[in-house]
């Protein structure tokens, strides 16, 4: 975990229950929004460097269920 809100694709993949690619696809297509569900994180990372990921847990849950309800409720990702 990067402090209490930021945290690594693999973390956040694994709690909110998808794929890191589906993770990814909703970050490049535009769902994710940059600096509210995820953020560059140049740590570590020497020059030229291809920046990772870090997401906001509980922001990108918020806006999965709003997006990927199904019918009866359960998520449909």
């Amino acid at each position: 975990m990067f402090g209490e809100i930021w945290s690594s694709p693999e973390l956040t993949a694994e709690k909110l229950g998808i794929s890191e690619i589906k993770l990814s696809f909703l970050r490049e297509n535009g769902i994710l929004k940059p600096g509210i569900h995820w953020r560059s994180s140049p740590l570590g990372q020497k020059k030229p460097w291809k920046p990772k990921a870090v997401y906001n847990i509980k922001m990108c849950r918020n806006i999965i269920n709003k997006f990927y309800l199904n019918d009866n409720g359960s998520i449909a990702a």
